[in-house]
């Protein structure tokens, strides 16, 4: 045998045993119309779970969360459920700063959570409906990207709809 063959029958023996390894498939990405996170005021200790509708702004403590997209995956699949969202924060002198855009992925809540000296902010779940009534004003797609307007902050309460 010469060590061409060799190479040759290595070669197709490797090729073909890749070719029978088993191909997982991806599983498909089911988009969500509500995002729930979970929230903690790290002064008094209390966390706070709330629904957001894809493009409402809704706020927690001085943090405005929006999420623009809640995608899930198959019940019979590995659960991979993410998010794409801003967080934006209302400074002391009433303005508004964005602190976090990015991804969240409910398994990993550590990962990209929003870490703020008083609030911390993460995603639960996706889902397909919530107890909370959908808005009726939300922004169509061509000002999903423009940041909230300018508005007071609650006095008091954990989370309430952005002005």
């Amino acid at each position: 045998m010469t060590f061409a063959f060799k190479t040759r029958t290595i070669a197709i023996a490797a090729l073909a045993s890749v070719a029978l390894w088993p191909v997982v498939a991806d599983a498909a990405r089911i988009e969500n119309p509500v995002a729930e996170f979970s929230g903690i005021d790290k002064i008094t200790g209390r966390i706070t779970t709330f629904d957001v509708y894809i493009n409402e702004t809704v706020q927690f403590g001085a943090l405005q969360v929006t999420p623009r997209v809640c995608y899930s995956r198959d019940e019979t699949e590995t659960p991979k459920t993410d998010t794409f969202v801003e967080v934006d924060e209302i400074t002391l002198d009433r303005k508004i700063r964005r602190i976090f855009t990015g991804w969240m992925f409910a398994d990993s809540p550590g990962l990209n959570a929003v870490d703020h000296p008083v609030y911390d902010v993460w995603l639960k779940n996706c889902k397909q409906t919530s107890d909370v009534p959908p808005p009726d004003n939300l922004p169509t797609s061509s000002t999903a990207g423009e940041p909230p307007q300018e508005g007071e902050a609650p006095s008091q309460g954990d989370v309430a709809p952005a002005q």
